[in-house]
């Protein structure tokens, strides 16, 4: 019952009649908490219009009636920020964030950072505060630079600044490149994986593999790809993260990171953009970084340490500046060129940028594919979230989700331009009149094959 009669008369004229109208006039008449509350018990099993359903639904909520309020919603996915809301009201996070997720799943165009937003501060002001066990780079590095400390200890300071997490990229995750794969199996991967034939054949396990080529044709993705297949830790050794402003300390950090791999192996390093670290020392170079120059060489020749279990990859997209003592046998002795991906290829990196999207029935990666001479597997990728990005401008424009098509991919094809063209310049001009002892064969061999 009401405060109003007006109200009851309109509650009693609905209950006989089941005219939805008539609550809507009653919620109108509705002053006080117990008027409209009156009005939304009567709504509870009523079949509603939206626009009622979702103003008796904001009542309910701003009464403190969550339940009412999520009952009153439904599964309409229109209503589903004021569902949300009273969700969290009720102290139902869980449910809300599964329905808020399932939603979504099955219609992206419900997604709404408002709700992602209230559900982080939901779930922020619901867990229990914990300590960071989070070592900051720069507290670690003063570690570094502190007191003297054992190996040990720098190996520990080191881990915390570097190691990373289970590494769980495959081949399999790596488009094309069939024959530097094979390469790379055969000349780094079998090693690791069979030590006790290669100790036999006195063949250690190890070393120091050098990746180079135009940017965004997959060095760094290959890297992370031998080191799952080796099953080895993988350790993501960033060179800003190495170079110091105080003398000495790049090359403190960079024995503590050899020291922590020694200590846990089977272990690969990685260092992308190995010319910032290795380049080439010159009359012009300044002292600081010949020393790390030395320290690297002296580090990765094991002359003080065993490096047995420890694989050193390095890539570039400046072959020709790195440090040439790098490339003698016992270092980067295995150079291998990472090319543009092949027609093949690219048709296999476009499956896999574009799987788990939705997706027309007219979608021909072999026709964009044989479009995209000279794409690095970034310029695919690129290519492909432009074409998600056409999409989803129609999904928002129409309220439906729209997949994408061929049309879509084509369109993003005349925005998108291949960016390997500038370093295969470079490159040629290197393998032309630079390569006296045959190290940029393959990049000639190249050239010459695609006519660049």
């Amino acid at each position: 019952m009401s405060t109003n009669p007006a109200i009851d008369a309109l509650l009693a004229a609905f209950t006989a009649s089941g005219d939805t109208r008539l609550l809507g006039s009653a919620l109108d008449l509705a002053t006080g908490e117990a008027d409209k509350r009156a009005v939304i018990a009567a709504a509870l099993d009523a079949d509603l219009d939206l626009p009622l359903r979702e103003r008796l639904a904001r009542s309910a909520l701003d009464l403190g009636d969550a339940l009412d309020a999520v009952a009153l919603c439904g599964d309409e996915r229109l209503l589903l920020p004021v569902r949300i809301d009273a969700l969290l009201v009720a102290g139902r996070l869980a449910e809300a964030e599964t329905d808020y997720r399932a939603a979504v799943a099955a219609d992206p165009v419900l997604e709404d950072p408002k709700i992602d937003a209230r559900l982080d501060e939901a779930r922020a002001a619901a867990a229990p505060e914990a300590a960071s066990n989070v070592i900051g780079f720069v507290h670690a590095a003063r570690g570094l630079r502190g007191a003297e400390r054992s190996d040990r200890e720098e190996a520990a300071a080191a881990r915390a600044l570097f190691a990373e997490a289970d590494n769980q990229v495959r081949f399999a995750d790596v488009g094309g490149l069939e024959d530097v794969k094979k390469q790379i199996a055969r000349r780094i991967i079998t090693p690791f994986r069979k030590p006790s034939l290669f100790a036999k054949y006195r063949r250690k396990a190890g070393g120091g593999v050098l990746l180079f080529g135009p940017p965004g044709c997959g060095k760094t993705l290959l890297a992370r790809a031998t080191a799952g297949e080796c099953e080895a830790r993988f350790v993501n050794v960033p060179v800003i993260d190495v170079v110091d402003k105080y003398i000495g300390e790049a090359e403190r950090k960079l024995a503590a990171i050899f020291a922590d791999a020694r200590r846990d192996t089977p272990t690969v390093l990685f260092f992308d953009e190995l010319e910032a670290l290795a380049g080439t020392r010159s009359g012009n170079a300044n002292q600081s970084h010949v020393s790390l120059v030395s320290t690297f060489l002296a580090e990765m020749d094991g002359f003080a340490h065993n490096n047995e279990g420890v694989l050193i990859l390095a890539a570039t997209n400046m072959p020709w500046g790195v440090d040439s003592a790098f490339r003698r046998p016992g270092r980067f002795d295995r150079v291998q060129f990472v090319p543009p991906p092949d027609r093949v290829a690219r048709a296999e990196i476009l499956k896999l940028q574009l799987e788990g999207r939705p997706l027309a029935g007219d979608v021909d990666v072999d026709a964009i594919a044989a479009k995209t001479t000279g794409f690095s597997g970034a310029d695919i990728e690129n290519l492909v979230n432009t074409a998600v990005d056409l999409a989803i401008e129609e999904a928002l424009a129409s309220g439906a989700e729209s997949p994408v098509g061929q049309r879509h991919l084509a369109e993003a094809l005349g925005e998108v331009k291949p960016t390997t063209l500038e370093w295969l310049t470079t490159a040629r001009n290197y393998a032309k009149y630079s390569n006296a002892g045959g190290q940029y064969d393959d990049v000639a061999a190249f050239i010459k094959a695609h006519g660049l």
